[in-house]
C-alpha cells in the first residue's frame, strides 16, 4: 500500500504552518472544488478572479483533508479543525513543492517551447509510463502555480517526473526550472509567440533558455537542431550545469534525425535514424509538427536510458487532447463531417500547423475544407502582418472556406480571394449560426484561435446540433 502524499508533520516541517487538530494525512493536492476529490488537501489561492477563501467551506464539505489559508483569512473559519494556517497559501505551496522535488529520486523531465508543450509532455508522459511510475502535468498546468501543485501532487515512490513550463514574460521560467530541477530539459522550438511582450524573437529564444539554468548537474540539453535560434539555445544550455545536449530535427548534423515524415488524415509515420540507428514508427495523432516534436521525446528518452524501442511503439497510442486536435464525426443526416477541434490556442506556427493538418484530409466529391479562425493575440505590433501571412497556407492547403472572428482576422480576410470567405465577425459567437448551417456532409472543418477568443464556443455548438462520436478515421484519406 502506498504512503499517504502529505503527513502533517511533513507539511510543518515544509512550511512551519499551524495545524488543526483535525488533520493527520493527505492523499491528494487541488485548488479548484469543481475537481477536489475527498482527501485532498484544498490550497486557498487568490488568483485573478477569485479568491480560493470564498470556497473553502465548500472544499471541506466535499471531503478536502484540510485547506491551507492564510493568517489573514483564518477568523473566518475558526470552527474548523481542518485547517493549515500559513502567511501565504501560494508560497506554502512552493515550499512544499520544493519539498515534494526533494524528496523524491524520480528522473525529472522538464519541457517548454513555443508551440507543442502539452503534446510533447503528453507524449513524455505515455512513453516513460512503460518503463516505471510516471507523475505528469495535467492538462496545461505550467504557470506559477500549475508546476508547484503538479510537484506536491508527486507521489514519493514516482520512478519519472514530467513537468511543462510555459511563459509570457522574461524570467518567468527560471523560478519554475530551479523549482523542478529537470535532470533533462526540453526546448521544442522558439516562434512568435507573445512577442508582443519581448523587443525580438532572440528574446523568446533567450527565455526558453532559462529552462536550462535549472538543470541537475550533468544533465542533458535538448534543442531542435532545426531552429533558427539554435545556437542561442545552445548557448544557454552551455552556460548552465549540463553535461550534454542532444539535438533533433531535419537536419544533417541532428543527433535524433527525421529523414522521411509521411502525414496521414489520422496518424503519422515517421523514418528515423538515433545516433545514426534506423527507427521506424507510428504515430497515433496527425501533424508534421507533432512528428518532428516525437524526435525530442526520443532524445529525452535516450538522456534517461528507456528503451527506445518501446519509447516508439507508445507514439502509435498517442492521442490529440481536446482543443489540440480532438477528431470528432458529426452525424449530417444519413451522412457525416469531421471537426477537427484545435480551439485551445493559437499561434502562427501552430495556426499553420493546423491548416496543414487540414491540407491532408482527403474529400469526397463536392466536399469542402472549412477553417474557423479566431485573432492569435499578444502577437504585438506585428499581429496584422502574422494574420496577413496566413493567407499563403490557406491557398496551398485547399481550404475552400473561412469564417474568421476578431479585428485581426479581418487581416486574412483582406488578403483571401472573396470567394473563400463566407463570413467575418467580432466574436466567435457572432459565427456559430453561420458555421453551424453551412456545413454540408463530407466536410471537413477546423476550427482554432487564442484561448479569450473563445472559439470553443463554435466546437460546442456543432457537436449539439449534430451530435459527436470521436474517431480515429473520419473521412477515409
Amino acid at each position: 500500500m502506498n504512503s499517504p502524499l502529505w503527513t502533517s508533520d511533513e507539511i510543518a516541517a515544509a512550511t512551519g504552518a499551524r495545524l488543526g487538530g483535525g488533520f493527520a494525512q493527505a492523499t491528494g493536492a487541488s485548488i479548484d472544488t469543481r475537481t477536489l476529490e475527498p482527501g485532498d488537501l484544498y490550497f486557498a489561492i487568490r488568483g485573478d478572479v477569485h479568491d480560493g477563501h470564498d470556497f473553502v467551506a465548500a472544499a471541506l464539505e466535499k471531503g478536502a483533508s484540510a485547506a491551507v489559508v492564510s493568517e489573514e483569512k483564518a477568523p473566518a473559519f475558526r470552527d474548523s479543525d481542518r485547517l493549515i494556517v500559513v502567511p501565504d497559501v501560494l508560497e506554502a505551496m512552493r515550499q512544499m513543492a520544493r519539498a515534494a522535488r526533494k524528496r523524491t529520486d524520480a528522473k525529472i523531465v522538464a519541457i517548454t517551447g513555443s508551440v507543442g508543450k502539452t503534446g510533447t509532455k503528453e507524449a513524455m508522459r505515455l512513453s516513460l509510463a512503460r518503463h516505471g511510475a510516471t507523475h505528469a502535468s495535467v492538462a496545461s498546468y505550467n504557470n506559477h502555480w500549475g508546476v508547484p501543485l503538479t510537484l506536491v501532487r508527486m507521489p514519493r515512490e514516482t520512478t519519472f517526473g514530467v513537468f511543462e513550463i510555459g511563459m509570457n514574460h522574461a524570467h518567468e521560467i527560471l523560478p519554475l526550472t530551479g523549482m523542478v530541477r529537470p535532470h533533462v530539459a526540453v526546448i521544442t522550438t522558439v516562434e512568435p509567440v507573445h512577442i508582443e511582450f519581448f523587443p525580438s524573437l532572440w528574446g523568446i529564444a533567450d527565455a526558453k533558455g532559462e529552462i536550462f539554468s535549472g538543470l541537475e548537474p550533468g544533465g542533458t540539453a535538448v534543442i531542435s537542431r532545426d531552429n533558427a535560434y539554435f545556437e542561442r539555445m545552445r548557448a544557454h544550455a552551455y552556460a548552465s550545469a549540463a553535461g550534454r545536449v542532444i539535438t533533433f530535427g531535419e537536419h544533417e548534423a541532428a543527433d535524433i534525425r527525421a529523414h522521411r515524415i509521411i502525414v496521414k488524415p489520422d496518424h503519422s509515420v515517421v523514418d528515423a535514424t538515433v545516433f545514426g540507428q534506423p527507427l521506424t514508427y507510428k504515430i497515433g495523432t496527425a501533424g508534421r509538427h507533432i512528428a518532428l516534436n516525437s524526435l525530442s521525446v526520443l532524445a529525452a528518452s535516450h538522456a534517461l536510458g528507456a528503451d527506445l524501442t518501446l519509447v516508439a511503439l507508445s507514439f502509435a497510442e498517442l492521442k490529440p487532447p481536446v482543443g489540440r486536435g480532438e477528431r470528432t464525426v458529426l452525424a449530417i443526416g444519413d451522412s457525416e463531417a469531421l471537426l477537427i477541434d484545435e480551439s485551445y490556442n493559437a499561434n502562427p506556427a501552430s495556426m499553420r500547423a493546423a491548416l496543414a493538418n487540414l491540407g491532408t484530409v482527403e474529400l469526397g466529391r463536392g466536399a469542402r475544407r472549412i477553417v474557423v479562425l479566431g485573432d492569435m493575440k499578444e502577437l504585438g505590433e506585428t499581429g496584422p502582418r502574422l494574420h496577413a501571412e496566413l493567407a499563403e497556407a490557406v491557398e496551398s492547403n485547399r481550404i475552400d472556406l473561412l469564417f474568421a472572428a476578431g479585428p485581426l482576422m479581418k487581416n486574412l480576410v483582406d488578403a483571401l480571394p472573396q470567394a473563400k470567405v463566407a463570413t467575418h465577425a467580432e466574436t466567435s459567437a457572432e459565427l456559430v449560426d453561420a458555421v453551424c448551417a453551412a456545413v454540408r456532409p463530407g466536410d471537413a472543418i477546423t476550427v482554432k484561435g487564442s484561448l479569450s477568443m473563445k472559439m470553443a464556443l463554435v466546437v460546442k455548438a456543432l457537436k449539439e446540433r449534430y451530435g459527436a462520436s470521436s474517431t480515429a478515421h473520419a473521412l477515409k484519406g
